[in-house]
């Protein structure tokens, strides 16, 4: 939960900078598109470093790969729902911020590139907001849905910072599924957003 409020205070001070024309005009320049860059190649060396992951996903129930899956299916069809009570927003813009998933530095670049700040703002905000939940939510979640609700509810963020509190209420049976699962919807991420970014 630290990391997500430290990530919230650089926001709102990036936001006051701009509005107070402390920093330069950064619609004007790459640095959003290199940024997007550096992000990527971080992501690809965590991923890579870590070869315990790929063995550990060997051993997992061959029916939980369906978890990620269903995690996905039910966001895009939560947003898809949610786009019929926001009239000013349409069925993509809306399935591109629920890609996010919960990776919030990600999606909100990928959105801010495609859509403009305004949407990646609100992508930024989103999913920042679902790993709150997922934090703070997380024994409630096992005691009213079971073990596998606060794995769904993290999205990507299972194989990370919400890792910890999903070990401590679902067990540590599930730190591989929880793994797995954020693997797999972080691996999406980009496919996604940039899918619905582009219809």
């Amino acid at each position: 939960m630290k990391g997500s409020l430290i990530i919230i205070g650089f926001f709102v001070l990036g936001c006051l900078s701009g509005l107070s024309d402390i920093t330069f005009n950064i619609t004007k320049t790459d640095i959003s598109f290199y940024a997007l860059c550096a992000l990527m190649f971080s992501v690809g060396i965590s991923i890579g470093n870590d070869p315990q992951t790929i063995k550990n996903f060997r051993a997992l129930n061959p029916r939980l790969i369906f978890l990620p899956v269903m995690t996905i299916l039910g966001t895009l069809a939560g947003t898809a729902l949610a786009s019929l009570i926001l009239p000013h927003r349409s069925l993509t813009e809306c399935m591109a911020v629920g890609s996010g998933f919960g990776y919030y530095s990600l999606s909100s670049i990928f959105i801010t590139e495609y859509k403009g700040a305004e949407l990646g703002t609100i992508a930024l905000l989103s999913n920042i907001t679902r790993e709150i939940i997922t934090l703070l939510a997380a024994p409630l979640l096992v005691r009213w849905f079971g073990n596998l609700a606060p794995i769904s509810s993290g999205g990507a963020t299972t194989m990370d910072t919400t890792l910890p509190i999903i070990t401590r209420y679902s067990g540590q049976e599930f730190v591989v599924v929880s793994i797995f699962h954020g693997f797999v919807v972080d691996f999406s991420v980009p496919f996604l957003v940039t899918f619905f970014c582009s219809i």
